[in-house]
């Protein structure tokens, strides 16, 4: 009796250690394919991030592109065919009638030089880098004006402060498009730019004077555009708010918080239109 008593106390301490032991190795096993799966979706997250990036170097390249072929067909092609037809003109000058046209073509190659200089700056997203944000920005504004296509107006509030070479691609990216949109399809005169920063918030707000829209389009293949901003945002960890109605412009506010280094490619982000 005492040996059956010490064998069924043997045996069950043995199932109740391989019971113990197993539930450690299944617990290990678990724990390790949880952290591949994190690992796994960190490593999709951190790709789809690269590929958005590039997609965004690459369309911005485009855009810039396109303005300067306008540039240079509207503007300095016009002021080398006056200077040239300037010079062929003067040798029926007297000699202070062909100095005075020749100085004047002097001055118009030197605008021409450096027409081409400051579009030359803008072939790569480089100088975003190397400029910041807010004087890129300040660039394009310029010189837009000075096409006179669009009025625009840019402002700045706060203590300026680099949100990071990354974030500030994106964001000058969605200034763009929302900008391209607005001379494509609103009509508007007027398009406003304003950064704001704020110790723990950075908002970018784009706002036009156009017709304006039916947020309801924004299901439609119309919206992809404004949808790709949202889409943008949400990789950097903003939340964009897009506003507007049938007659009263559009504008986009784009909410930052410039201490947070989250990404949202999942599809579960705050933002929102409305």
């Amino acid at each position: 009796m005492p040996d059956e008593t010490l064998r069924i106390l043997v045996t069950s301490t043995i199932a109740f250690f391989a019971g113990i032991t197993g539930f450690i190795i299944y617990f290990i096993v678990l724990y390790r394919n949880r952290q591949l799966r994190n690992k796994q979706e960190q490593e999709q997250l951190q790709s789809a991030f690269r590929q958005e990036l590039l997609k965004a170097q690459i369309e911005m390249q485009e855009q810039t592109l396109l303005y300067i072929s306008r540039e240079i067909h509207d503007n300095i092609t016009q002021v080398l065919s006056f200077v040239k037809l300037t010079l062929s003109m003067a040798a029926s000058n007297t000699e202070d009638q062909k100095q005075l046209k020749i100085n004047e073509s002097r001055d118009l190659v030197s605008q021409a030089i450096n027409d081409l200089r400051d579009l030359s700056k803008s072939l790569s997203f480089e100088h975003i880098t190397r400029l910041g944000l807010v004087k890129t920005i300040e660039i394009e504004t310029n010189r837009l004006n000075k096409s006179g296509i669009i009025k625009m107006h840019l402002s700045t509030d706060g203590d300026i402060y680099p949100l990071g070479e990354q974030r500030e691609l994106v964001l000058y990216r969605i200034f763009q498009e929302a900008l391209n949109n607005t001379i494509k399809h609103s009509g508007a005169k007027h398009f406003k730019i304003g950064l704001h920063y704020y110790p723990e918030l950075f908002n970018l707000t784009l706002e036009d004077d156009g017709k304006g829209f039916s947020v309801n389009l924004l299901d439609n293949i119309s919206g992809a555009g404004l949808k790709n901003m949202e889409n943008r945002a949400s990789l950097i960890g903003a939340v964009a708010a897009i506003n507007s109605s049938t007659g009263t412009g559009c504008s986009i506010k784009v909410s930052l918080n410039p201490l947070e280094e989250r990404l949202y490619t999942d599809g579960y982000h705050p933002n929102r239109f409305s």
